[in-house]
């Protein structure tokens, strides 16, 4: 498929290395220019573009850019067909990745806010597992513990399209509903960042509390605290893990 990455950051660089080293035909483009592009996704066959060009004659664009500011990119997509998929990986960390949006912490679901913000529909994807785990973790199908990652999008034709790519990654896809439900796999719920398989998701993505997990979100500043310093990706996953039990 032509892919194009927006956001040459750790989720969007291991995304492009990703799929293209499955075969896709990846662009990726950065508001930081050219030179944001880290040597390893360029070495994978991904190559860069500028972003007026990178959304023309795309099948899926993977938005991998910090939440709440995708309405900078509205007028760019008001071209874009309305076949063409696109995916958000993004979450809202008020005060310590984005200032507070008040439509969010009133209860608007992200990736909602997201499709609100760019005029478009979204699918959301990627966004509930930790940069390191896509980076080091993902295996190929059919291999014993493979991680699984919730998808959710109200088009079930552009989920068709996200599922496979999720796959390609190294992953289980997981049908995880429409978008409004999105709110399930957000930080910081059981689902979220807690490396479960395709069997072991469906009942995490059920036990999700709004209220609840919006606390252990806002508690993360806390917890790392209590983490050894230099934490590996498992003792991350490990503290996610214990705020649920």
């Amino acid at each position: 498929m032509k892919i194009t990455v927006i956001g040459a950051g750790a989720i969007g660089g291991n995304l492009a290395v990703k799929l293209a080293a499955a075969g896709h035909n990846v662009q990726v483009a950065d508001a930081r220019a050219h030179k944001a592009v880290r040597a390893e996704v360029l070495e994978s066959g991904a190559r860069t573009a500028d972003l007026a060009d990178a959304v023309q004659g795309r099948d899926v664009i993977v938005l991998s850019i910090p939440f709440g500011v995708a309405g900078k990119l509205a007028d760019l997509f008001a071209s874009v067909p309305e076949e063409t998929v696109v995916i958000d990986t993004s979450n809202y960390y008020p005060g310590m990745l984005s200032e507070p949006i008040e439509a969010v912490d009133n209860g608007q679901v992200e990736s909602v806010y997201t499709a609100e913000l760019l005029g478009r529909p979204v699918v959301k994807a990627w966004n509930a597992a930790l940069a390191e785990t896509q980076r080091s973790k993902g295996v190929p199908a059919g291999t014993p513990g493979r991680i699984a990652i919730p998808v959710a999008g109200d088009s079930e034709t552009a989920k068709k399209v996200a599922m496979p790519l999720v796959d390609d990654t190294g992953f289980d896809p997981y049908d995880a509903g429409v978008l409004a439900d999105s709110w399930r796999q957000q930080p910081n719920s059981p689902a979220y960042c807690t490396e479960l398989t395709l069997d072991e998701l469906p009942t995490a993505l059920a036990a999700a509390d709004r209220v609840k997990d919006v606390a252990v979100r806002d508690s993360l500043p806390e917890r790392f605290a209590a983490v050894p310093d230099n934490p590996t990706v498992d003792d991350v996953v490990e503290m996610n893990r214990a705020a649920h039990r």
